[in-house]
């Protein structure tokens, strides 16, 4: 018996609005605007990439370009998308003085 595998992808275990969170939150932490862009553009994908880019008004091929971890979002993009995904960002004081 030959056992087929398939690539993983982690859009199709993001599911739920508190696993979503989760995600981003845990990629936020690492401070990498492409792991970062990567993660918002999994969690696109796992929402539907058509339906993202008609809600920021943005073509499906330029988010996947800006979200695929090599890309360079600008900070609208990135709003854009987060909004439209019906999430918002929070930000938390650190232990670190600038």
């Amino acid at each position: 018996m030959k056992l087929k595998l398939r690539k993983f992808d982690v859009a199709d275990f993001l599911t739920s609005e508190k696993e979503i969170e989760a995600y981003l939150t845990e990629a936020l932490k690492y401070n990498d605007a492409a792991y970062t862009a990567k993660a918002l553009g999994n969690i696109a994908r796992a929402r539907g990439m058509a339906k993202i880019a008609k809600q920021t008004g943005l073509s499906r091929e330029s988010l996947y370009k800006a979200l695929c971890g090599d890309g360079n979002p600008q900070l609208a993009t990135f709003l854009k998308v987060v909004s439209a995904l019906g999430l918002s960002l929070t930000a938390h004081a650190t232990s670190k003085k600038a």
